[in-house]
């Protein structure tokens, strides 16, 4: 229920106080909830913490370099990195980087205005420290309650540094290559190239990766469907605000049960967060536009993790580079 809460609840002030928009801002902050584990108070707080500060600097780099594609690739390229690195040391599990390179996504689809920097910033900080509120309130609940059975042992780091470099770098690079792809084919926009290729990187296997290839395409596909007969019923802001509601009520059961199924309703929430400011929203070409964006993503996120699950090749780079680097010490 946090996730939803925090996610949704932006989006329901928002359109109380006629400001549809800021609280839609705002919500993308939300998703730092989904962060949150059953590990010790502290442990937990500080992991909220790092992760608000992790999405507002992706957020804002993204932000800054918007008006030009080229460096919105480099700089998705160096989100996905520094996210992945980071979260596979400190073995951070599912979502891992995806949503800060979904964050860094939607920035990126933002009309560029340095003048409304502080405030798209402020807005999603506001979001981020909401949903750290909610996670210490329900902390502290858990706590009175003395439900602290099932109450797990921080992770512990992975020390293979090498090997987490050369898998976040080959990450890094198959997003920036699917953005520079879409880029390089006329796409206009397309958020949805990096989001989907992320989502395909997330697997822990090659089969695993195939799956979720099959997964996101089927999944998005209906869930296009879904944001397509919602959007031509042309809600009234509080209309999309009870269906995020309902949309982060869904995300938050299926996600961890069935990822096929979650991506159906992650689909329409993200174009939702994404698209939310189109003042004249054309349904029909989004709707194309954002498939034709999938089916790239997750053709390159395969090729990505067909590459990333040579284990014999990796672990023979991995040695020559832990080589080097001790001749150097």
């Amino acid at each position: 229920m946090t996730v939803t809460l925090a996610i949704a609840g932006p989006v329901v002030l928002g359109a109380w106080l006629g400001q549809f928009e800021l609280g839609v801002a705002a919500s993308i902050g939300g998703l730092v909830s989904t962060y949150l584990r059953q590990t010790p108070l502290s442990h937990r707080m500080v992991t909220m913490a790092v992760v608000t500060v992790g999405f507002c600097a992706a957020f804002t780099l993204c932000l800054l370099v918007a008006f030009s594609p080229w460096l919105m690739v480099a700089a998705l390229g160096l989100v996905a990195f520094w996210a992945t690195f980071v979260c596979r040391y400190f073995t951070v599990p599912p979502p891992g980087s995806f949503f800060f390179i979904l964050v860094a996504a939607i920035a990126g689809a933002q009309p560029f205005d340095l003048a409304l920097l502080t405030e798209r910033t402020g807005l999603l900080l506001l979001g981020c420290l909401a949903a750290c509120a909610l996670a210490l309130t329900y902390s502290l609940l858990q706590l009175l309650a003395g439900h602290s059975n099932g109450v797990q042992p921080a992770e512990t780091t992975d020390v293979r540094v090498v090997a987490i470099f050369l898998e976040s770098a080959t990450i890094a690079l198959f997003i920036a290559i699917s953005y520079l792809l879409a880029l390089g084919l006329g796409f206009d926009n397309p958020y949805w190239a990096p989001i989907s290729c992320a989502a395909i990187l997330q697997g822990a296997s090659f089969r695993a990766v195939w799956q979720r290839n099959v997964h996101r395409v089927v999944g998005t596909a209906i869930g296009m469907g879904l944001a397509w007969a919602v959007f031509q019923l042309h809600p009234s802001p509080w209309g999309l605000a009870l269906l995020m509601v309902v949309l982060s009520f869904v995300i938050e059961w299926l996600v961890t049960r069935n990822y096929g199924l979650a991506v159906i309703f992650i689909t329409p929430l993200t174009i939702i967060l994404a698209e939310a400011k189109s003042a004249s929203l054309d349904t029909n070409t989004v709707i194309l536009l954002r498939m034709v964006d999938v089916l790239l993503g997750s053709s390159v996120g395969y090729l990505g993790g067909w590459l990333l699950h040579r284990q014999q090749w990796y672990a023979g780079l991995e040695q020559r580079l832990a080589r080097m680097i001790g001749k150097r010490d």
